[in-house]
């Protein structure tokens, strides 16, 4: 039997990466994206759609009576309809354990440029301020060492885990937050407003979910004693946009790097447009997820994921 594959989004992995077709008979339909209102009609004939952002809701689900498989080009599933599919016995598979190396390291290139000022320098030495300085060296932004600083980290899955062994490389002291509003502190964990309290970085490694959105917040802000620097590479919504703003402009914290927004791409007069010259904040594209080698890891195990339904042993089922 030959099956039709749908890829909604093919933009959504680098041009570099090779996507290997899978091992069995298949037509394959690829498009470059798909808009929501796209999906139905794209969707209609394929018995195994991949998508990595485009929608799958009921409605459209509905459309596709044919479809036995979803190959999720991503670890979060929140795109889909995950109720729907398990009424239909529609088999979810995401991705996973492949930016064990990736994220941490793009976190540590934002502490790393926030704690040493390498922005304020790379622009001061753009507009002539070396030669101006008249000597070998000047010191318009601070510069702090990693060594002997705390950090407190949000999420203690693989990549928070990952994180906390490059701090201590550093010679950092890692500290996992425990949940908010716990009342029970588990072992490897310091209670969440220590973290707040004593951190000199604070960054965050944990989903999206009712309980964790807007978990910083301006009260959070203002219980950051040491002035932190603030991280979030993981999903938009866990930091109040307005409150990081507030705590930016007031000098709560000591900067902050965000590489992911509720909304993608932002609108041209979000709120953080405004912070993006200042040498204390970095805004980045939602790519701590994108090295090369993330990448293709994403479209191997896709493929994998694929095969694998196909030959009756379906893995990584959601």
């Amino acid at each position: 039997m030959t099956l039709n594959i749908v890829f909604l989004d093919r933009d959504t992995l680098s041009p570099e990466t090779v996507l290997r077709r899978p091992a069995f008979d298949h037509r394959w339909a690829e498009h470059d994206r798909t808009a929501p209102d796209q999906v139905a009609e794209r969707i209609a004939e394929a018995d195994i759609v991949i998508t990595n952002k485009a929608p799958l809701r009921r409605e459209t689900l509905e459309c596709a009576q044919r479809l036995k498989m979803i190959g999720v080009a991503a670890t979060g599933t929140d795109i889909i309809d995950i109720e729907c599919c398990h009424e239909r016995g529609i088999v979810v598979s995401n991705i996973r354990g492949y930016a064990v190396h990736t994220v941490p390291e793009h976190t540590f290139a934002l502490i790393l440029a926030l704690r040493r000022s390498l922005m304020g320098y790379r622009d001061a030495v753009a507009r002539g301020r070396w030669q101006d300085a008249g000597q070998f060296c000047f010191f318009d932004y601070p510069i702090r060492d990693l060594h002997g600083s705390r950090i407190g980290i949000v999420g203690s899955g693989a990549i928070g885990q990952a994180v906390a062994g490059i701090a201590t490389a550093f010679g950092m002291t890692p500290m996992f937050a425990a949940r908010k509003d716990a009342t029970d502190v588990g072992p490897g964990h310091t209670p969440w407003d220590e973290v707040l309290e004593t951190s000199d970085v604070i960054t965050l490694h944990c989903p999206l979910t009712p309980a964790t959105r807007d978990m910083i917040g301006v009260t959070e802000f203002r219980a950051m004693k040491r002035r932190p620097l603030v991280i979030n590479t993981a999903r938009g919504g866990l930091i109040n946009e307005a409150a990081l703003v507030t705590a930016l402009t007031e000098g709560l914290i000591a900067g902050a790097a965000i590489d992911v927004l509720p909304t993608e791409p932002p609108a041209a007069d979000h709120p953080f447009f405004a912070l993006v010259d200042r040498p204390d904040f970095i805004l980045t594209p939602h790519v701590g997820w994108a090295s090369q080698e993330a990448i293709q890891a994403v479209a191997d195990q896709l493929m994998d994921n694929i095969e694998a339904f196909v030959a009756d042993s379906p893995r990584n089922v959601v």
